[in-house]
Protein backbone atom coordinates (compact mmCIF):
# COMPACT_ATOMS: atom_id res chain seq x y z
CA UNK A 1 0.00 0.00 0.00
CA UNK A 2 1.52 3.32 -0.97
CA UNK A 3 1.53 6.38 1.27
CA UNK A 4 -1.29 8.12 -0.65
CA UNK A 5 -3.62 5.08 -0.26
CA UNK A 6 -2.63 4.75 3.42
CA UNK A 7 -3.50 8.38 4.08
CA UNK A 8 -6.82 8.05 2.23
CA UNK A 9 -7.63 4.88 4.21
CA UNK A 10 -6.72 6.61 7.51
CA UNK A 11 -8.88 9.62 6.68
CA UNK A 12 -11.81 7.35 5.82
CA UNK A 13 -11.32 5.36 9.03
CA UNK A 14 -11.36 8.55 11.07
CA UNK A 15 -14.51 9.79 9.33
CA UNK A 16 -16.52 6.65 10.10
CA UNK A 17 -16.54 7.00 13.90
CA UNK A 18 -17.52 10.64 13.54
CA UNK A 19 -20.42 9.84 11.21
CA UNK A 20 -21.72 6.82 13.17
CA UNK A 21 -22.62 8.72 16.38
CA UNK A 22 -24.55 11.31 14.37
CA UNK A 23 -26.57 8.53 12.77
CA UNK A 24 -26.97 6.73 16.11
CA UNK A 25 -28.07 9.90 17.89
CA UNK A 26 -31.17 9.95 15.70
CA UNK A 27 -32.41 6.86 17.62
CA UNK A 28 -31.90 8.62 20.97
CA UNK A 29 -35.09 10.69 21.14
CA UNK A 30 -38.29 11.01 23.15
CA UNK A 31 -40.52 8.08 22.31
CA UNK A 32 -37.63 5.70 21.61
CA UNK A 33 -37.84 2.22 23.11
CA UNK A 34 -34.81 1.25 25.21
CA UNK A 35 -33.69 -2.38 25.26
CA UNK A 36 -31.24 -4.39 27.34
CA UNK A 37 -28.32 -6.28 25.74
CA UNK A 38 -30.49 -9.41 25.45
CA UNK A 39 -33.17 -7.49 23.52
CA UNK A 40 -35.70 -7.15 26.35
CA UNK A 41 -37.61 -3.89 26.69
CA UNK A 42 -36.37 -1.67 29.53
CA UNK A 43 -38.66 1.28 28.90
CA UNK A 44 -39.44 4.32 26.78
CA UNK A 45 -37.61 7.64 26.72
CA UNK A 46 -40.16 10.29 27.65
CA UNK A 47 -37.87 13.35 27.47
CA UNK A 48 -34.28 14.41 27.00
CA UNK A 49 -32.93 17.46 28.83
CA UNK A 50 -29.30 18.10 27.98
CA UNK A 51 -27.13 15.50 29.69
CA UNK A 52 -30.04 13.58 31.23
CA UNK A 53 -33.12 11.81 30.02
CA UNK A 54 -36.31 10.53 31.61
CA UNK A 55 -36.97 6.82 31.11
CA UNK A 56 -40.38 5.31 31.84
CA UNK A 57 -40.24 1.64 32.84
CA UNK A 58 -43.29 -0.44 33.63
CA UNK A 59 -43.34 1.05 37.16
CA UNK A 60 -41.09 4.10 37.41
CA UNK A 61 -40.00 7.33 35.77
CA UNK A 62 -36.22 7.47 36.17
CA UNK A 63 -33.87 10.37 35.38
CA UNK A 64 -30.59 8.96 34.04
CA UNK A 65 -27.49 10.36 32.33
CA UNK A 66 -27.60 10.16 28.53
CA UNK A 67 -24.10 8.66 28.72
CA UNK A 68 -25.63 5.52 30.31
CA UNK A 69 -27.17 4.62 26.94
CA UNK A 70 -25.70 3.38 23.68
CA UNK A 71 -27.60 4.52 20.62
CA UNK A 72 -27.19 2.45 17.47
CA UNK A 73 -28.77 3.01 14.10
CA UNK A 74 -31.68 0.74 15.09
CA UNK A 75 -32.05 0.82 18.88
CA UNK A 76 -31.07 2.38 22.19
CA UNK A 77 -29.30 0.00 24.57
CA UNK A 78 -29.09 0.14 28.37
CA UNK A 79 -26.94 -2.16 30.50
CA UNK A 80 -29.67 -3.28 32.93
CA UNK A 81 -32.87 -5.22 32.48
CA UNK A 82 -36.18 -3.57 33.31
CA UNK A 83 -36.51 -5.73 36.44
CA UNK A 84 -32.99 -4.80 37.61
CA UNK A 85 -33.60 -1.07 37.02
CA UNK A 86 -36.97 -1.21 38.81
CA UNK A 87 -35.32 -3.02 41.75
CA UNK A 88 -32.52 -0.43 41.93
CA UNK A 89 -35.05 2.43 41.92
CA UNK A 90 -37.11 0.78 44.66
CA UNK A 91 -34.01 0.14 46.76
CA UNK A 92 -32.96 3.81 46.42
CA UNK A 93 -36.49 4.97 47.33
CA UNK A 94 -36.51 2.71 50.41
CA UNK A 95 -33.11 4.04 51.52
CA UNK A 96 -34.31 7.61 51.08
CA UNK A 97 -37.53 6.94 52.99
CA UNK A 98 -35.56 5.37 55.85
CA UNK A 99 -33.19 8.36 55.94
CA UNK A 100 -36.05 10.86 56.32
CA UNK A 101 -36.03 10.95 60.11
CA UNK A 102 -35.69 13.79 62.58
CA UNK A 103 -32.07 13.56 63.68
CA UNK A 104 -30.73 12.33 60.32
CA UNK A 105 -27.65 14.23 59.23
CA UNK A 106 -27.75 16.28 56.02
CA UNK A 107 -24.61 16.40 53.85
CA UNK A 108 -23.83 18.79 51.01
CA UNK A 109 -22.85 17.72 47.50
CA UNK A 110 -19.20 17.36 48.54
CA UNK A 111 -20.02 15.13 51.51
CA UNK A 112 -19.52 17.85 54.15
CA UNK A 113 -21.86 17.72 57.13
CA UNK A 114 -24.50 20.47 56.96
CA UNK A 115 -26.39 19.61 60.15
CA UNK A 116 -29.19 17.52 61.60
CA UNK A 117 -32.77 17.43 60.37
CA UNK A 118 -34.80 19.02 63.17
CA UNK A 119 -38.31 18.86 61.70
CA UNK A 120 -40.14 17.17 58.85
CA UNK A 121 -43.49 17.78 57.25
CA UNK A 122 -45.08 16.44 54.07
CA UNK A 123 -43.19 18.85 51.80
CA UNK A 124 -40.09 20.12 53.62
CA UNK A 125 -37.27 19.23 55.95
CA UNK A 126 -35.80 21.74 58.39
CA UNK A 127 -32.06 21.48 58.95
CA UNK A 128 -30.02 23.09 61.72
CA UNK A 129 -26.95 24.86 60.29
CA UNK A 130 -24.97 26.13 63.26
CA UNK A 131 -27.28 28.63 64.98
CA UNK A 132 -29.40 29.01 61.83
CA UNK A 133 -32.10 26.88 60.21
CA UNK A 134 -33.12 26.23 56.64
CA UNK A 135 -36.26 24.62 55.25
CA UNK A 136 -35.59 22.65 52.07
CA UNK A 137 -37.99 20.74 49.82
CA UNK A 138 -38.02 17.01 50.56
CA UNK A 139 -37.66 16.38 46.82
CA UNK A 140 -34.23 18.06 46.89
CA UNK A 141 -32.90 15.40 49.28
CA UNK A 142 -31.69 11.86 48.63
CA UNK A 143 -30.17 9.13 50.78
CA UNK A 144 -26.38 9.09 50.98
CA UNK A 145 -23.39 9.41 53.29
CA UNK A 146 -25.27 7.63 56.08
CA UNK A 147 -28.04 10.25 56.10
CA UNK A 148 -29.38 12.64 53.49
CA UNK A 149 -27.63 14.56 50.70
CA UNK A 150 -28.58 17.80 48.93
CA UNK A 151 -27.15 19.06 45.64
CA UNK A 152 -25.78 22.31 47.05
CA UNK A 153 -22.67 23.38 48.92
CA UNK A 154 -22.51 24.09 52.63
CA UNK A 155 -21.69 27.74 51.80
CA UNK A 156 -24.81 28.05 49.63
CA UNK A 157 -26.96 26.52 52.35
CA UNK A 158 -25.48 28.78 55.06
CA UNK A 159 -26.17 31.82 52.88
CA UNK A 160 -29.81 30.79 52.47
CA UNK A 161 -30.37 29.96 56.14
CA UNK A 162 -31.99 32.23 58.73
CA UNK A 163 -31.47 32.57 62.47
CA UNK A 164 -33.24 29.87 64.42
CA UNK A 165 -36.30 31.10 66.30
CA UNK A 166 -35.73 31.45 70.04
CA UNK A 167 -36.50 28.34 72.01
CA UNK A 168 -39.92 28.45 73.60
CA UNK A 169 -39.72 28.30 77.38
CA UNK A 170 -41.29 25.24 78.90
CA UNK A 171 -44.69 25.99 80.41
CA UNK A 172 -44.62 26.52 84.17
CA UNK A 173 -45.95 23.56 86.09
CA UNK A 174 -49.46 23.95 87.41
CA UNK A 175 -49.62 24.63 91.16
CA UNK A 176 -50.20 21.52 93.17
CA UNK A 177 -53.70 21.20 94.52
CA UNK A 178 -53.88 21.50 98.28
CA UNK A 179 -55.99 18.92 100.00
CA UNK A 180 -59.13 20.25 101.63
CA UNK A 181 -59.27 19.95 105.46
Amino acid sequence: MNVRKALAFSAAALALPLAAPALAQSTLHAGATVTDPQGGTVGTITSIDGATLMLHTDRHDVRLPVTSFTATDTTVLFGMTQAALDAAVEQAEAATAAAFQVGSVLHDNTGAVVGPITALDADTATVQIGTNVLRVPRGALAAGHGGLVINATLAQLRAASVPAPPAQPAPAPAPAATPAH
